[in-house]
């Protein structure tokens, strides 16, 4: 799972991940954050559409990442005056920085499975004193033919408590219907 790999699948529109909006879940959560000068990352962003929405409503430091050129090119295309400095192309698990908010959205759950404690520790690292990571996470069966990988509760508290406190993990009331069932809502604070 490359840069061609990821940028094959925006090619041939093969992006069954992609609701074309941000989902309630997160929007409901970005509803309630006042601080609009918050340092906020999206790791494996995708199209981004929680980044339109971050920027929309007046959030000035929104920094997308993904490993595809694609997607951060759909996202210049809807909003042409996003800083073109805050579209990283480039392997996440590369990334230097400090910011107080990661939003995670899909992505987690498209990277290999046993780079799963090292995203975990990645995020920790990336993130100011007491910085969060906030999102969704599949909650099914995991399979070996993803991506998606799925998961579960005690696998991601296994890989996400050593470096952060558990804030809320718990099955996602407000899922958009396809998903229903089938996403834990997350916040971590960092250690």
């Amino acid at each position: 799972m490359n840069s061609e790999f990821w940028s094959n699948r925006y090619k041939e529109g093969n992006t069954g991940w992609d609701i074309g909006h941000i989902s309630t879940p997160l929007k409901q959560y970005i509803d309630q954050i006042e601080d609009k000068e918050l340092r906020i990352l999206i790791p494996g962003a995708g199209n981004s559409y929680e980044a339109e929405y971050l920027f929309k409503n007046g959030f000035s430091n929104v920094f997308v990442c993904d490993i595809a050129r694609e997607p951060l090119e759909n996202l210049k295309k809807r909003i042409p005056e996003f800083p073109e400095k805050n579209l990283i192309q480039q392997d996440f698990f590369e990334m230097a920085g400090s910011f107080d908010l990661i939003l995670e959205q899909t992505f987690f759950c498209a990277i290999p499975v046993e780079k799963r404690p090292e995203y975990a520790k990645k995020t920790s690292e990336l993130l100011t004193y007491e910085g969060k990571i906030a999102g969704l996470l599949f909650d099914f069966e995991l399979k070996e033919d993803g991506p998606p990988f799925g998961g579960n509760k005690e696998e991601y508290l296994a890989y996400f408590s050593p470096y952060f406190k558990i804030d809320i993990l718990e099955r996602c009331y407000n899922s958009i219907p396809p998903r229903q069932g089938n996403e834990l809502f997350f916040k971590f604070r960092k250690k």
